[in-house]
């Protein structure tokens, strides 16, 4: 497909999408690409809806997850859309593509006394990377922010006196997030910690590694599974559940749904509602204060 280029200039320098998003647009396309050009299609022109569909089929016979094959056929349809604008193509062939509507999957959460017996109780090492890897965590819990947005902070995100950390979200959107005076004292305390063990440095992100380099999403994600372990025996352990862990328990505290979708930097309200669950633990104090028998 001789567009796909053009098309990810255009994600990239006018709908601003991160490194991340474009990486897996491309993989996408890519792998439809490689389909028609096994059945000899050179030409976007010469793609028709049933030409999708056998695609998908074979998604489906290589085992590839629902949700995987709607996020590339996601891909497909914006890709198209971008040629229809451009008046490469007269109409879309993922038009005619319908996919069965996915299961909405309730997201796991970390339990309030697990967290707390984790932030209060579990023993972290005193040297840099101990303190690191507890700040990491606490951030996460403390503020909800992504993986992404947590690799790429840098010492002037936060204005520990006002206790705000600026969040760069996707799209390269903007938000304030508040710390908690915890936070506060955890994060100051990790500055102190890594100026001291790297001293003389200039610091290109927030957190390093061990060796004083820029720290990345691996390295991030191995830290929080690593500690997770410790409380939880939940089957995922990952930065997002504790982003999952932060939106739910302020709504169990009462907190307004408009304001946690700002919080998570959501751009409408249907990606915030999956956190309208209740844990069992809040339904059952429900029920017996409400209920008469109980």
């Amino acid at each position: 497909m001789q567009y796909i280029e053009s098309f990810l200039k255009y994600l990239k320098y006018e709908k601003r999408y991160s490194d991340h998003t474009l990486v897996a647009y491309e993989n996408d396309l890519r792998q439809f690409e490689t389909y028609l050009v096994d059945r000899g299609i050179m030409d976007e022109r010469n793609i028709k809806t049933r030409v999708i569909r056998d695609w998908v089929v074979t998604l489906h016979y290589n085992n590839i997850k629902p949700r995987s094959i709607h996020r590339k056929i996601a891909a497909l349809r914006s890709y198209f859309k971008h040629l229809l604008r451009a008046k490469i193509i007269e109409t879309s062939p993922v038009d005619g593509v319908v996919l069965p509507k996915l299961p909405k999957n309730l997201p796991d959460f970390v339990k309030e006394n697990e967290m707390d017996l984790l932030l209060d109780q579990v023993p972290f090492s005193k040297d840099y990377s101990g303190i690191r890897d507890y700040t990491i965590i606490d951030l996460f819990y403390g503020t909800g922010m992504r993986l992404s947005e947590l690799v790429a902070l840098k010492d002037h995100n936060f204005d520990l006196k006002s206790g705000i950390v600026k969040v760069l979200g996707k799209r390269n959107k903007e938000r304030l997030v508040p710390l908690n005076r915890s936070t506060v004292q955890n994060v100051t305390h990790y500055i102190k910690v890594r100026n001291n063990t790297f001293a003389g440095e200039s610091f290109q992100t927030f957190f390093l590694t061990d060796k004083g380099q820029p720290i990345y999403h691996k390295l991030v994600y191995r830290i929080v599974q690593k500690h997770l372990k410790l409380v939880t025996t939940m089957a995922q352990k990952s930065p997002h559940i504790l982003r999952h862990t932060y939106a739910t328990v302020l709504l169990n505290r009462g907190a307004d749904i408009n304001a946690i979708k700002e919080l998570l930097g959501h751009a409408n309200l249907n990606a915030t509602q999956i956190y309208t669950h209740n844990t069992f633990e809040k339904l059952s104090a429900i029920y017996k204060q409400a209920h008469p028998r109980a």
